[in-house]
């Protein structure tokens, strides 16, 4: 009886420290860099399912960067030094400004500053009128060709910041609970980026109106930029 009880509190005390991983996860996909830098891929298209799709490649590619390093740093007991984490945190943090640059370099190219001329009881008046460019009609979507990017950044991301102190953590566990508990918290991750790149999407999905499009992806440009010079800014001062 005696070794019935210590096996379901064995058990009950993995399943709570799976359980604390995939709340960790799901924390995980809120964290600044994450939401910014997803935006700006969730901001190309207006489609809720796509938008949810690229938050689940990211997921997907930053739980296969983090059990890679928790292979490295459970398995073969090998170790990480700290400034290889700092110097990713470092190449997010420009990424991130680069995404944002790129998306305010797009919107901004739909951009033309033209003049019109009218006819007013029979004098002819020119005015500068400022036009969005025409989308393109024909538009859809290639999943290995666009899976590419957001993979690539959520693999990024899950080797620098808070998942490097997390690597660190779990070096202190089993190799087979340091796996299985990355595991988790990486379905969990997924799962929180699934649903921020749905919620970032509905706006775009839903907008009618091309000016406020480019209202949402100007803010999503400038905001992205903000996060990774802060995170630059953190860095320097660290």
């Amino acid at each position: 009886m005696a070794n019935w009880a210590a096996v379901l509190a064995a058990d009950g005390s993995l399943i709570s420290a799976l359980g604390v991983g995939f709340v960790l996860g799901l924390r995980h996909a809120l964290d600044a860099d994450h939401v910014a830098a997803v935006s700006t891929f969730v901001g190309q298209n207006r489609n809720v399912y796509r938008s949810c799709v690229i938050g689940t490649l990211w997921g997907i590619g930053h739980t296969a960067a983090l059990l890679a390093a928790a292979l490295v740093t459970s398995v073969l007991r090998l170790r990480i030094p700290p400034d290889v984490g700092r110097t990713l945190e470092g190449v997010v943090a420009v990424v991130v400004v680069a995404l944002g640059a790129n998306v305010l370099l797009r919107s901004l190219g739909g951009l033309r500053l033209h003049r019109h001329e009218h006819a007013h009881d029979g004098a002819s008046h020119r005015h500068l009128h400022l036009h969005l460019g025409a989308e393109t009609a024909h538009r859809h979507v290639h999943l290995i060709r666009g899976a590419r990017r957001p993979v690539l950044m959520g693999a990024l991301h899950g080797l620098a910041g808070s998942a490097a102190l997390l690597l660190l953590v779990l070096a202190t566990m089993p190799s087979t609970l340091a796996l299985l508990y990355v595991a988790v918290f990486g379905i969990g991750s997924t799962l929180g980026m699934l649903i921020v790149s749905g919620l970032i999407g509905i706006p775009f999905a839903v907008s009618g109106s091309a000016r406020l499009r480019l209202g949402l992806q100007l803010a999503v440009g400038v905001g992205s930029i903000g996060v990774g010079v802060a995170m630059l800014r953190a860095l320097a001062a660290a």
